[in-house]
């Protein structure tokens, strides 16, 4: 084989290669990247939250993770730091750093959101300022809304199951991600 051609050929096949690397299946995961989530906080909660009287799983109660925001999340078991009576929303925002558009953030509260006005449930596609600092970039985000849930919303300590670091001060899980022991 003469040398242009060697090298033709073996740059095709390294671009084929490439190609295909990527192509295989990925098994369907809720888990998402939050890599720049702020793990573990401060456990500080806005000063307007309204601290749950009655919760399903009422603070130093353990519970497991049936969701998983972040690697390690799901299945792995909680204990309960806070649970408070909000409303959650989803949303999907461009970071203020300059980072990747993330979409469907699960969850920022109503009262980390500057539009609320007392309990006035916010209605998908409206467009907010975020006031939390869950992520890089969020704070003075603007958001847009993909879905609202009245629910109890809980604060949570948890190892995860990958063998990561304890989280301390999670923000935020509904009730409907934890599951009671076993």
């Amino acid at each position: 084989m003469n040398k242009p051609l060697f090298m033709y050929v073996s740059v095709f096949l390294l671009i084929l290669m490439s190609a295909c690397s990527n192509s295989a299946p990925k098994e369907e995961s809720h888990e998402m990247d939050h890599s720049t989530m702020e793990h573990s906080s401060s456990g500080e909660v806005p000063d307007d939250m309204i601290e749950s009287e009655n919760p399903a799983f009422p603070p130093g109660s353990k519970a497991i993770l049936k969701e998983g925001h972040m690697d390690g999340m799901k299945g792995a078991e909680g204990t309960i730091v806070g649970a408070y009576d909000t409303i959650a929303y989803s949303i999907t925002y461009t970071p203020t750093n300059g980072g990747d558009k993330v979409e469907d953030h699960k969850w920022v509260v109503q009262e980390e959101i500057e539009e609320t006005k007392g309990n006035e449930v916010l209605t998908p596609g409206t467009e907010v300022t975020i006031q939390a600092d869950h992520m890089e970039g969020m704070s003075g985000a603007t958001a847009t809304i993909d879905s609202a849930k009245d629910t109890t919303v809980y604060i949570i300590d948890y190892t995860p199951t990958d063998g990561g670091d304890q989280v301390t001060n999670h923000k935020w899980v509904t009730e409907a991600e934890l599951a009671k022991e076993e």
